[in-house]
C-alpha cells in the first residue's frame, strides 16, 4: 500500500480469505472517499442489491449481450472474495464505488476481435493473472507467463505459486502491511518477467492485458479529476505495478483504447456454486478448495483443529470411525509435516495427508467424500427477487416456489408419481425445460411396468441462467416459450423421425397448442414420405406417446389416425424394402424391424398385429432374402405363435441344408437366435438341427464361420451359456457310454466280406 499519493493500492487474490481479511482491515483504517474495484463498469447499476437480505453468496455478476445471450461473462464472488468485502464495506459506509476493468461492451462482441481471439471463454476473461494448476506439457517460458508467481514460489521452496501465495497471504489472520510486501514482490517479479519475455501487442493476450490496464489508469485519472483524495484501488496483484504513480502517459492510454468495437451489454446477478469456483470447473481464476477457504475466512483461531473436527463429524455421519483421539493424532501429524516442510502452519496438503493416514487408515475412498462435501462444498447462492431478470426467469422462479422445487447444486434424485397433481406439474416443468435445452433435470429409466412414475436427477448449474436468458426470446413463460420453440422446430423439420421424437417430448410436456401443430406437420410429412426406414423409425416414439395418454389425459385421437396409416404403409412396403440388401443395410433394417415389432406389440391393436404378422410371413417365404432378416422373421413368428416348434425347426433345417452356403446359414442362425438362447435350451428339435449342422461342417468352413457363431452365442447371458455347456458335456458323455444290446449277428456278418475287401483283408474260412 502506498501513502505518498492519494492512491492506495491493494493487490489481492480474487478469491482469497487472507486477502479479504487484510483488505477489510486496511479499508477500515484508511476510510477512503472512493473505492475502485477490478470489475465491469456496466455492473455498477446493480451494486445496491449486494446489501439486500436475500443476497447470499456465492453469486456472480452476469454480463451478456441481450440479442446474443451466449456471449456472456461471469464475475463470481464468494463471501471470502476481497472484492465482495470491499463492495460491502463501501455500500455500508456509503462510500462511492466504481468498477475499473475494461468494459465488457468492448469484449462481448459478436465477431471475434484481436484481443479476444486467444480467450474465447468470456467467463474467464477478467482474471488472467491467477495461478492455475501446472501443465507438464508446457515449456518454462509458457509456465512462467501462465504463473509468474512460480519464480517466487521456487525461490521459497514451494512447488507452485498457489502453495506459496496461500501460505504467506491467505492463511494470515491479521496483517495490513502485507499489501506493501505484495507491491514490492510483484514489481520485482513483473520487471524480471517482462525483461525476459517483453509484452508483444501483436500477441492477442498481451494486447488484451494492455487494454485492461490502460482502462484502469483512465478510471484512476477520472477519480482524481473528480476531486477524490483517498482512492482505494482493489485489483489483482499482478496489475498493481502498472497502476503505481506516476501513471503511464494518459495520451498513450487514450490512443490504445480509441476505436474499440462496442456492443450493448446488460448486467444482472445470478446464483453461483462453490463447484464452479474451482479450477476443475475450467474457471481460470478458480481455487482448489472453496470450502476450505470459507473455513479460513470464518475461523479466527486454530483453523487446523476446527477443520479436522468438521471432517470427523462428516465421517461419523457416514458410520466411519473418527474418535477424538484420532483427531488429536491427526493434528499432531499435520503439524509435524508442516514443520518438516518449513511451513509456519499446516496447509490443506498437510491436513489431507494426515487425514488419509490417520482417520482414513490409508484409504483414499473417504477422501473423495471429504473433498466433495467439505473441501469444495455444495453451497448454492441466492439473489433477491428484485434482481433484474427476463420474464422467463421470473416465471421459472414462480413455478419453483409453487411446485416446491428448490434449486440445489448437488445431484438430487426426484421420483414423481404422475397421479398426484403436484408431481404431474413438476414433470411438465422439467420436460418443458428440457425441450428448451435447459437441462435442470436428467430423466432416468425406472423399473416396473407402470407408466405413472418418473425418476429425475436434478442439479442446478449457474450456466443454466444464460440458457434461460437465451430461451427468453421464445416467450415470457416456460409454457409459452416451450410451445413457440416446439412449433418452430416442427416447422423446420423435413423428416419423420425428428417430428415423432418432438411429438413425444411435447406430449410429455403437455403443450396442446404445439401438439396440434406438430400433428399437422406429421400428417403432411407422412403422406409424402417414401423411405421405409423413416416410416419405421416414426412408429416407436408414437407408440410411446399413446402409452402415456391415460396418465397425462392428453387427446391423441389424431395421433391414432397417423399411426394407423404408418403401420399400414410399413406392412405393405416391407417385403419390397427388404429385397437385395447388403450386410450393413440388412443390419439397419433388422434394428428397425425389432423396434417396430415392439411398438406394434405395445399398441395392442389386433389389426396392426395381423398385418404385421402377414408381412413377416411373406418375408420368410421371400427368395434371396438376407439371412439375418429371414432368421429374425422366423423367430418373431415363432415367439408370436404363428409358427410352432416343429415348423420353426423345419425352416431352420432348410436354412442349414447343404444347398445353402455356410456363411448364409450362419447369418440366418444369428438372426434367429439373436437376443436369447432360451429357445435352444427348451426346444430339442431346434437344438438337434443346429447340433447336426455344426458337427457336419467342413473344418475349413467351421474355422471361417467360428467368429460369426461366437458373436451370436456371446450375446447370450452367462447363465444360458453355462447351461448350454453342461448340456453339450452330458450329451458327449452319453455318446461314449452307449452299449448296443440288440445287435443282429447274422445280418452283421453279411457285411464282413465287403468290409474286408475295402480294407484289403482276407477273411478266415
Amino acid at each position: 500500500m502506498t501513502t505518498a499519493s492519494p492512491l492506495h493500492l491493494f493487490g489481492i487474490r480474487h478469491h482469497g480469505p487472507g486477502s479479504a481479511r487484510s483488505l477489510l482491515q486496511a479499508l477500515q483504517i484508511l476510510q477512503p472517499d472512493v473505492i475502485l474495484v477490478e470489475g465491469p463498469p456496466e455492473a455498477e447499476a446493480i451494486l445496491p442489491l449486494l446489501t439486500h437480505a436475500q443476497m447470499q453468496p456465492p453469486v456472480a455478476m452476469l454480463l451478456y449481450v441481450p440479442d446474443t445471450p451466449h456471449l456472456a461473462a461471469h464475475y463470481p464472488l464468494a463471501k471470502f472474495s476481497p472484492e465482495w468485502q470491499a463492495l460491502q464495506f463501501g455500500l455500508q459506509q456509503q462510500i462511492p464505488i466504481r468498477f475499473m476493468d475494461l468494459p465488457q461492451s468492448h469484449q462481448l462482441i459478436p465477431e471475434p476481435e484481436p484481443f479476444t481471439k486467444s480467450d474465447p471463454e468470456p467467463t474467464e476473461s477478467h482474471l488472467p493473472d491467477q495461478p492455475i494448476p501446472p501443465d507438464p506439457t508446457q515449456t518454462l517460458e509458457q509456465e512462467i507467463r501462465r504463473d509468474p508467481l512460480l519464480w517466487l514460489a521456487q525461490a521459497a521452496g514451494y512447488s507452485d505459486g498457489e502453495r506459496w501465495w496461500e501460505q504467506f497471504v491467505e492463511q494470515r489472520q491479521n496483517s495490513t502491511d502485507v499489501f506493501a510486501g505484495i507491491l514490492e514482490a510483484m514489481t520485482e517479479l513483473r520487471t524480471a518477467v517482462e525483461a525476459n519475455y517483453p509484452p508483444d501487442l501483436e500477441n492477442p493476450r498481451d494486447y488484451r492485458e494492455a487494454l485492461r490496464e490502460a482502462h484502469m489508469r483512465q478510471t484512476i485519472r477520472q477519480a482524481q479529476k473528480d476531486g477524490f483524495t483517498k482512492i482505494a484501488i482493489v485489483c489483482g496483484a499482478w496489475h498493481v505495478p502498472a497502476l503505481v504513480p506516476p501513471l503511464a502517459p494518459a495520451k498513450a492510454d487514450a490512443a490504445l483504447l480509441k476505436g474499440l468495437p462496442k456492443a450493448k451489454v446488460s448486467a444482472t446477478w445470478v446464483p453461483w456454486t462453490y463447484d464452479r469456483l474451482t479450477f476443475q470447473s475450467g474457471y481460470g481464476a478458480g481455487v482448489e478448495s472453496p470450502g476450505w477457504y470459507e473455513h479460513l475466512w470464518q475461523v479466527n483461531d486454530r483453523p487446523s483443529e476446527r477443520w479436522l473436527v468438521k471432517i470427523a463429524r462428516l465421517l461419523r455421519t457416514k458410520d466411519l470411525d473418527a474418535s477424538s483421539a484420532s483427531v488429536i493424532e491427526t493434528v499432531r501429524m499435520a503439524e509435524a509435516l508442516a514443520a518438516l516442510r518449513d511451513r509456519t502452519a499446516p496447509g490443506l496438503p498437510e491436513l489431507n495427508e494426515a487425514v488419509q493416514t490417520v482417520l482414513c487408515f490409508g484409504d483414499a475412498t473417504p477422501m473423495q467424500l471429504i473433498e466433495r462435501q467439505l473441501m469444495v462444498g455444495d453451497r448454492l447462492g441466492t439473489v433477491p427477487d428484485e434482481t433484474p431478470m427476463v420474464p422467463l426467469q421470473q416465471d421459472l422462479r414462480r413455478l419453483q416456489q409453487k411446485l416446491r422445487m428448490k434449486p440445489e447444486a448437488l445431484d438430487k434424485e426426484l421420483v414423481l408419481d404422475l397421479r398426484k397433481e403436484i408431481d404431474l406439474g413438476r414433470s411438465q416443468l422439467l420436460h418443458r425445460l428440457t425441450l428448451l435445452n435447459i437441462s435442470w433435470g436428467d430423466a432416468k429409466e425406472i423399473g416396473g411396468k407402470g407408466t405413472f412414475k418418473e425418476k429425475w436427477i436434478l442439479s442446478w448449474r449457474p450456466e443454466l441462467e444464460i440458457a434461460l436468458i437465451d430461451a427468453g426470446r421464445w416467450g415470457n413463460t416456460v409454457e409459452t416459450a416451450a410451445t413457440a420453440f416446439a412449433c418452430d422446430c416442427a416447422t423446420h423439420a423435413t423428416q419423420l423421425p425428428p417430428l415423432t421424437a418432438l411429438l413425444e417430448q411435447i406430449l410429455l410436456a403437455t403443450l396442446p397448442v404445439a401438439v396440434r401443430h406438430v400433428m399437422e406437420r406429421l400428417e403432411a410429412e407422412a403422406a409424402i414420405a417414401s423411405d421405409l426406414i423413416h416410416l419405421m423409425g416414426a412408429v416407436p416414439p408414437l407408440a410411446n406417446v399413446l402409452r402415456y395418454s391415460d396418465v397425462r389425459q392428453t387427446d391423441v385421437g389424431t395421433l391414432t389416425h397417423v399411426v394407423d396409416g404408418l403401420v399400414a404403409r410399413i406392412c405393405i412396403g416391407l417385403p419390397m424394402a427388404c429385397a437385395s440388401l447388403d450386410d450393413d443395410a440388412a443390419a439397419q433394417m433388422l434394428e428397425q424391424m425389432v423396434q417396430t415389432h415392439r411398438a406394434i406389440k405395445l399398441l395392442q391393436n389386433d389389426r396392426h398385429h395381423q398385418d404385421w404378422m402377414a408381412a413377416l410371413t411373406q418375408l420368410t417365404d421371400q427368395a434371396q432374402l438376407h439371412g439375418l432378416l429371414a432368421g429374425r422373421c422366423c423367430r418373431l413368428l415363432l415367439d408370436e405363435g404363428q409358427l410352432n416348434g416343429t415348423q420353426a425347426a423345419q425352416r431352420l433345417n432348410l436354412a442349414l441344408s447343404r444347398a445353402v452356403e455356410p456363411a448364409h446359414a450362419a447369418v440366418w442362425i444369428e438372426g434367429f437366435l439373436q437376443g436369447s438362447g432360451l429357445l435352444l435350451l427348451h426346444d430339442k428339435e431346434i437344438w438337434q438341427v443346429l447340433d447336426e449342422w455344426v458337427t457336419e461342417l467342413h473344418p475349413d468352413a467351421f474355422t471361417a464361420l467360428l467368429p460369426l457363431l461366437r458373436r451370436t452365442f456371446a450375446a447370450f447371458n452367462a447363465a444360458e451359456r453355462r447351461q448350454m455347456t453342461e448340456r453339450v458335456k452330458q450329451e458327449s458323455a452319453g455318446q461314449k457310454t452307449v452299449v448296443v444290446t440288440d445287435l443282429d449277428g447274422d445280418r452283421a456278418s453279411l457285411t464282413l466280406p465287403l468290409i474286408a475287401q475295402l480294407l484289403g483283408l482276407e477273411l478266415a474260412q
